[in-house]
């Protein structure tokens, strides 16, 4: 990603500064148009960051030895977001974070595969600079884990070989480089420091100075050995939580309140409340108990799914009336951090991942300091497969474990301690996949006071990995590949079988470009025997590019998933990848054929979509095929292994519908912006897109048009050729100032005009018909709105609404068009009618309701009248008329969708005295856009890829699998087995969703009946599709009995087996001998 610099930034080009311009002495760089970030004053200086320390005016400082820096650093005091590239990460973070974050400089130190993942996360994430330290040269065994290195840097600086690709990353963010050994007063310049590869001593001290320094320096020891990690975070004596989970604040609409000493608080039944004990919340909008909007935050108790009680006294209170909403206080919360000496006697609690391990965190706190004793004595690291060295590991760890007091643990578990020992010199790329996504979120949260720190020990292994069967020492001693260090941890044979793997990746996005950087550095489908497809129908966008990393801004247009090979290919030239811009769906199992599925080895899902998930979930299913799943939600991302015969498939279990809010709501009674914001997004596809591509569909082939309204007859066709006609007649627009009027009659239309005949419906006073007030919570009264030119936002609505509705016509856009005195003269020239309520029109309420469209009994006398107008209207158009439908793009932040969106939102919300929303908030609100962040990205393909060790070398039972679900916000990590499948019995026969049932020789309708017989089943129905092949209710259906089941699919249910199917389906209804339903798998027919 290379979007535009920061103010004040430069680069260095073979170690010259590249001077421009008669400031002499400041460095800089041609600029490229559209700046990302601009700056009032170039050199004001950057205040201190959040908890961190202060800003710095350079990033390295003094004697740092060989520094490369790729841009000089510049502050600045009033940094601009770019919404188009960041929009999914300021979904998660916000604005305040994301400043924080542009004005904080981090050091990470040790870049083999661990400080490369920390490092690319963060250059994503923006933050102002990163530093990247290494004292040592690139090996062939760190090719397997950085996918910063090739070949060519072997025996290179790791800093110094990873600056450019990191660079790339992102031009916004300062990379800069040392190589030489590090003091604790450097570690000043930086708001954080993350140590990948340190000794403990080392450790020690630079943790007590960042601990003690004024203001804290937050201090991050990291690492990765073979299948085991840990973290450890010190953010200072005292660490400030702004928001500890990053979630909306909790709000409830109020029913009704008591006046008790300790009222009692109802809420309407629409949500469950999500407040528990202890929250602090605030009021507002309550009538009649109106001491209780004073702002004052108050404490709940009892908290019950619909009401909560207050630990207040409201008995002196006025009576509650109606109306007001409760909404939750977010309280800060202080840390006290141990700095590490402190921390590695008394660690306090571990935070807890797989609950099958509680005793695991204790042990690994023992094994990683037994480690660093070892690697102080030896000079090194054990060597994979020495007894010899395993025991002398087993016995400092005895050791230290006896002098530990009351710390000392019970079993010190040699076995583990082995497996430790072995792989303790690798770092595996999934390992510091996962552990890069975690540190690197801890360092966003140490900069930003955002999200709850890790407190402060975490320790993971994934043993399960290991290959089932035991290892001989012979088959873990390197080969002189890039892959020695894998070797070392699993042997050669299953990296044989990683290359040899034939693996299909569904999607490029986020998820699928960490997915091939994996795969790549793995070696898997790098064989002769191997191959890895790709596939993804989408090309890359602008915000694509702070997470999915593959990519580069000259890569926008262009398909995902041949750049992403491309790019895949590049980290590993082995890697035997095809790229295609398939969906696969239905549509595709022509591309995606039988034989396709059957060769597979593994499936990738790399989605953003329920629907795509379930398909890819029943082709693995069907064709008894791994499916790898994973999905990411912000902070949060979960995992699933679907493995076939041993655990529950996706489709099994699914997360209940979102809630949807009734039409009528949306459209007349709005009671959050939410429904604003649905209703603004529905009216601009309404007036821009639906009705300009029905009047093209009219124009184009008028009778054809009118013959199928004519046929329909109802409400709904009625409308279209009202809309059509409205659009066609008064509300024709030949010149830019009829677009003004269109948007100003517009205005008056939805927020006043309409307002006014709802409360002229129902007046404030206005009751049901059980005589309750009609006006009760969740309903808000709305007031109308009256326009002014000297409110911006009123004329903003009306620029943006004009603006569109001339691209619809095809109507040159004037300059003055975006001038506000320009436009508010223009305005002022349109004749607004008044407006006059009338009785009886109707309004619906019915919450079930779908439609909104009222039914008439001469809907079609109504329909040919209209024909005959609209007739009149096309014969009065210019030859070839043809209107622009407009379809929706949330992402381009020049033209004027969002800002007609969030206008239509907000007047609707000031209507109904609803909170009003920036135009980013109503982006990710009416765009839908899914938060997502490069971390959680991160860690989630770093688990999956965990797991692929264990599919790709097989033998392993269900237990040795892990599910997991992850909010690295709290942070939790809640690690599981997977759920083994539904079991059926029937006699001495077993079978699950797994099983399909195969039936060769292309049988007669007879030979498949007696086929069941035999197995004790009784088959009354067999279908195909949707069609009956045969049910032992139908006599005729006897007649069926000697002829191919093919046939009969051909001939009944009409099915087209093309040339590449050998075979079809079809499902039985069965009873056994006690006539008692039995379900039996699906039965697949092989007819060639």
């Amino acid at each position: 990603m290379l979007p535009k610099k920061r103010s004040g930034e430069g680069v260095v080009v073979g170690g010259d500064i590249v001077n421009s311009g008669s400031d002499s002495g400041r460095i800089v760089k041609k600029q490229k148009t559209g700046c990302l970030f601009s700056s009032s004053n170039e050199n004001t200086k950057s205040g201190e960051v959040g908890n961190g320390g202060g800003g710095v005016s350079g990033v390295g400082g003094e004697g740092c030895g060989v520094e490369k820096r790729s841009m000089a650093l510049g502050d600045e005091s009033q940094q601009e977001i770019d919404e188009d590239l960041h929009s999914r990460q300021l979904a998660v973070y916000g604005r305040e974070t994301m400043r924080l974050l542009f004005a904080s400089n981090v050091l990470v130190s040790g870049m083999q595969g661990l400080g490369a993942e920390i490092a690319k996360n963060l250059i994503l994430a923006g933050v102002k600079s990163v530093t990247l330290h290494d004292e040592g040269n690139v090996e062939l065994w760190d090719l397997s884990c950085n996918f910063n290195f090739t070949e060519n840097d072997i025996g290179k600086n790791r800093a110094l070989a990873s600056v450019q690709k990191l660079q790339e990353l992102n031009n916004a963010v300062v990379v800069s480089t040392s190589t030489e050994k590090l003091t604790k007063e450097r570690l000043s310049d930086f708001q954080a420091v993350v140590f990948t590869d340190i000794d403990l001593a080392t450790a020690i001290e630079f943790s007590d100075y960042c601990h003690n320094h004024q203001p804290s320096i937050a201090f991050i020891k990291t690492e990765v050995r073979g299948l085991f990690g840990n973290v450890f975070c010190d953010f200072g004596p005292e660490f400030t939580v702004v928001d500890v989970d990053g979630e909306e604040p909790h709000t409830g609409i109020i029913a009704s309140i008591s006046n008790d000493s300790s009222a009692l608080v109802s809420c309407v039944d629409d949500e469950r409340l999500e407040f528990q004990d202890g929250d602090l919340v605030v009021f507002s909008e309550v009538r009649g108990m109106t001491e209780l909007n004073d702002g004052k935050p108050r404490k709940i108790i009892n908290a019950r799914p619909y009401s909560f009680n207050l630990d207040e006294d409201t008995t002196e209170f006025g009576l509650y009336e109606r109306g007001g909403i409760v909404t939750q206080v977010k309280q800060p919360k202080v840390l006290n951090f141990k700095p590490l000496k402190e921390a590695l006697k008394d660690p306090g609690e571990y935070l807890l991942s797989d609950f099958s391990k509680f005793d695991r965190p204790p042990l690994l706190h023992l094994a990683f300091q037994a480690l660093d004793k070892f690697a102080s004595e030896a000079g090194r690291f054990p060597v994979a497969g020495s007894e010899e060295d395993a025991q002398k590991l087993i016995s400092i760890a005895g050791n230290l474990n006896e002098s530990s007091g009351q710390g000392k643990i019970d079993d010190i578990n040699p076995k583990l301690l082995r497996q430790f020992s072995f792989g303790a010199r690798a770092v595996l790329n999934p390992m510091a996949v996962m552990f890069g996504g975690i540190v690197g979120q801890e360092v966003m949260k140490a900069c930003s006071g955002k999200f709850h720190p890790l407190f402060q020990f975490f320790y993971f292994d994934s043993v399960e990995s290991l290959p089932t069967e035991p290892l001989e020492k012979s088959d873990l001693e390197p080969l002189n590949s890039r892959y020695d260090a894998q070797i070392s941890v699993f042997g050669a044979k299953l990296q044989k079988k990683l290359e040899d793997a034939q693996v299909f990746v569904v999607g490029s996005g986020a998820l699928g470009c960490e997915f091939l950087k994996n795969l790549a550095l793995m070696g898997v489908s790098c064989g002769n025997q191997g191959k890895l497809t790709v596939t993804d129908d989408d090309v890359i966008e602008k915000s694509n590019l702070s997470r999915q990393f593959l990519f580069r801004d000259w890569n926008i247009g262009q398909a995902k998933s041949t750049v992403a090979a491309t790019a895949a290919a590049l980290l590993n030239p082995a890697l035997h990848i095809e790229a295609l811009q398939n969906r696969v769906g239905p549509e595709t199992e022509n591309v995606f054929d039988d034989t396709y599925w059957e060769n597979l080895s593994v499936v990738v899902n790399a989605l953003d979509n329920v629907n795509a998930r379930l398909y890819v979930d029943q082709r693995c299913l069907y064709f008894q095929k791994p499916l790898l799943e994973s999905g990411t939600l912000g902070a949060k991302c979960n995992t699933q292994m679907v493995i076939p015969h041993l655990t529950e498939n996706y489709g099994a279990s699914r997360d209940p519908p979102e809630k949807q809010a009734p039409m009528c709501t949306v459209h007349s009674f709005p009671h959050n912006i939410d429904h604003c914001l649905t209703w603004a997004r529905s009216e601009f596809e309404g007036l821009l897109e639906k009705t300009p591509a029905e009047v093209n569909a009219y124009l184009f082939n008028t009778s054809e048009y009118t013959s199928a309204i004519v046929n329909a007859g109802d409400a709904q066709a009625r409308d279209k050729l009202e809309r059509v006609l409205e659009c066609l007649d008064k509300d024709r627009c030949d010149a830019f100032q009829d677009c003004i009027t269109w948007a100003r009659l517009r205005f008056e239309d939805y927020f006043s005009n309409r307002v006014k005949q709802l409360i002229f419906t129902f007046p404030e006073d206005a009751s049901t018909s059980t005589g309750a007030p009609f006006w009760s919570a969740p309903k808000r009264f709305p007031q109308p709105l009256q326009f002014t030119t000297s409110d911006s936002s009123h004329l903003h609505f009306v620029m943006a609404a004009s603006i569109l509705r001339a691209e619809t016509f095809g109507i040159p856009i004037p300059d003055w068009a975006t001038q506000p005195k320009a436009l508010a003269e223009a305005v002022d020239r349109v004749m607004v009618p008044e407006f006059q309520p009338k009785k009886g029109v109707k309004i619906e309420t019915d919450e079930k309701s779908t439609n909104l469209s009222a039914s008439s009994i001469d809907d079609s006398a109504v329909i040919n009248e209209l024909i005959m107008k609209l007739e009149h209207c096309r014969k009065n158009l210019s030859p070839g008329f043809k209107m622009k439908p407009i379809q929706f793009e949330k992402d381009d932040d020049t033209n004027y969708h969002m800002d007609m969106i969030a206008a239509l939102a907000n007047m609707r919300a000031r209507n109904y005295s609803i909170p009003e929303v920036d135009k980013l908030k109503a982006k990710l609100i009416a765009g839908r856009i899914i938060p997502a962040i490069a971390t959680s990205t991160a860690m989630a393909t770093g688990l999956v890829c965990l797991e692929l060790y264990k599919v790709l070398n097989g033998g392993h039972k269900v237990e040795d699998y892990r599910n997991t679900f992850a909010n690295l916000a709290l942070p939790l990590f809640s690690i599981a087995e997977p759920v083994p499948p539904k079991v059926f019995v029937h006699r001495n026969m077993k079978w699950t969703v797994w099983d399909r049932w195969i039936v060769e020789g292309n049988p007669t309708l007879r030979e498949l009946l007696q086929w069941l017989s035999e197995k004790g089943l009784n088959a009354y129905s067999i279908s195909c599709g949707s069609s009956l092949l045969y049910n032992n209710m139908f006599p005729r259906h006897k007649d069926r009995m000697d002829k191919r089941v093919v046939d009969l699919a051909r001939d009944v249910a009409k099915l087209e087996l093309p040339p590449y199917r050998r075979h079809f389906d079809v499902v039985v209804a069965c009873e056994d001998d006690d006539d008692n339903d039995i379900d039996i798998p699906q039965i697949s027919i092989y007819f060639r």
